[in-house]
């Protein structure tokens, strides 16, 4: 009840402060099973592309985010867990573990997920080099379609080092589903799925 009570709060906070338009401009908002990725420029960017999906989308996508950011506080934590159900990963890795263990358990139990495939922030007009994280799940899962984002301004709503949000209109733009496509080399694919959300920019 309290965490179902927090979402609505937050998706009429994030509304207030920021408009929350999601633009489909690629793909319609289809209740059906995605890998959305998009570029990454702030914390913010996890709440923005959650609160633009539509409810029925929201209840089953996923978003990755950092273990040792968000768990750092229990309300973080809680938050992370109960209201946006999200997908942990660890940006320390041991020599033995794969680290898109926690995605593939995701996507094998059905849901969607949200990615980020530079791995970290940046602070770039465009986004870093994607790393080899969106290819593999492409190649292990040919059947869910990989949905390009682009997140505008969010990083103007909270800058890097910030703690207080700052009024300002923002938008997700969702282009039209890409796949792996025959005898494409991972880099090759990476750097059309970066040019694909690139592209989305100025839509």
């Amino acid at each position: 009840m309290l965490a179902t009570l927090m979402s609505y709060f937050l998706l009429g906070l994030v509304r207030v402060l920021t408009g929350s338009q999601a633009r489909w401009w690629g793909c319609p908002p289809k209740a059906e099973q995605r890998i959305y990725f998009a570029n990454h420029q702030s914390h913010a960017d996890l709440v923005m592309i959650w609160a633009a999906l539509p409810k029925e989308l929201r209840a089953r996508t996923r978003a990755i985010a950092a273990r040792d950011y968000w768990t750092k506080t229990p309300f973080k934590q809680w938050l992370t867990t109960a209201v946006f159900n999200v997908i942990y990963v660890s940006r320390e890795r041991t020599a033995d573990e794969d680290p898109l263990e926690p995605l593939i358990e995701a996507l094998d139990h059905g849901d969607s997920i949200i990615l980020f495939p530079e791995g970290t922030r940046g602070n770039a007009e465009e986004p870093q080099a994607f790393k080899a994280g969106l290819y593999n799940l492409a190649l292990k899962f040919p059947n869910i379609e990989l949905i390009p984002a682009w997140i505008n301004n969010v990083q103007r709503v909270m800058p890097k080092g910030e703690v207080v949000p700052v009024p300002v209109l923002c938008s997700v733009t969702f282009g039209a589903p890409i796949r792996v496509m025959a005898g494409e080399e991972r880099r090759a694919f990476l750097d059309r799925a970066r040019a694909a959300v690139i592209a989305l920019r100025d839509v």
